[in-house]
């Protein structure tokens, strides 16, 4: 029986199954590394989208309908701001608006993002550690076509995807040290599952923090395709695979992470790509992935234990 486990995660998709993860583990039993690539600075406040959006989901606070953001939130400050000029193009509810105040003022008297994180999340009433990725700044930068390099969140929300990716850069990745403690978690973890985020963007960063995907290596690693039937459940990794030469599908998102994993999660589907993915020597499972309620997030999540015990035991 699958108890220690740490899930790398980001987005909607990755907080849907930490979330669903948490429901099946005892306690304390589950890490969450999150990515912090996509951190950004916005009316003066720091803002951890993916930090957020894996709590708030893991704490029974996300918008339901969204996956973002607070439910029951409101607007009221951010309306006021950009009457009186501000920017409108990221929206700030006001009762996400007191996280980041919280964290800024933190932040700002010298405490660690790692600290800042872990309070936020006992304040929530969650058991599971929240790791995020670094301490230390990295920002994803978007090479484009028509439009240089964009920072993520102005390619991604202020841009909405649209322009065309030709590859990304982390600035600051070469000397990022892994968040406090978040080694231990890993050499603790029995599995290592990588929850259905965006490779390029979600977990690529978290994998080039220098010493994480060394620590990894040689753990059982599972990873969930965030790609179904060829489109991303939600965001733009279908897009930026077929913008940089690929096709987007699960076998190119377990031929992406290649020799890493030791197992991978795939959508019914897409069963016919299962084959293809084994001649590369993953085991692979298939199933529905799709999550689009707390209960999908809890099957799935106990699905996804139930293979990572297979494969521990050589089934």
């Amino acid at each position: 029986m699958i108890s220690k486990v740490v899930a790398l995660a980001g987005g909607v998709g990755g907080a849907k199954l930490a979330d669903g993860l948490y429901r099946c583990l005892a306690p304390g039993d589950l890490s969450v590394i999150v990515n912090t690539a996509d951190d950004f600075v916005h009316y003066g406040l720091n803002i951890s989208p993916d930090l957020d959006t894996v709590c708030y989901a893991l704490a029974g606070l996300a918008n339901p309908e969204t996956g973002w953001g607070r439910e029951g939130e409101t607007w009221q400050a951010i309306h006021n701001a950009v009457q009186l000029g501000g920017p409108d193009w990221f929206n700030l509810g006001d009762r996400d608006l007191g996280t980041h105040l919280e964290r800024t003022r933190r932040l700002r008297q010298g405490d660690l993002l790692s600290e800042i994180t872990s309070d936020f999340a006992r304040a929530w009433g969650i058991s599971a550690n929240i790791f995020p990725m670094s301490n230390d700044l990295v920002a994803t930068m978007v090479s484009t076509v028509d439009d240089g390099e964009l920072p993520f969140q102005e390619y991604f929300v202020k841009r909405g995807c649209e322009p065309r990716v030709t590859g990304f850069r982390f600035a600051g990745i070469e000397t990022a040290r892994p968040a406090p403690f978040m080694l231990e978690a890993i050499e603790g973890a029995q599995v290592v599952v990588i929850c259905p985020s965006n490779p390029w963007v979600s977990i690529r960063p978290i994998l080039d923090i220098p010493g994480i995907r060394q620590q990894i290596q040689g753990k059982h690693i599972v990873a969930v395709s965030p790609i179904i039937g060829g489109k991303a459940v939600k965001g733009p990794a279908a897009k930026m695979y077929t913008e940089l030469g690929m096709t987007p599908s699960a076998s190119t998102v377990a031929g992406q992470y290649g020799s890493l994993l030791s197992g991978f999660v795939l959508d019914r589907v897409d069963g016919d790509q299962t084959d293809k993915i084994r001649q590369s020597g993953i085991i692979s499972f298939a199933t529905n992935t799709l999550m689009s309620t707390a209960e999908d997030r809890e099957r799935l999540a106990s699905e996804v234990l139930d293979f990572c015990d297979r494969i521990i035991g050589g089934k």
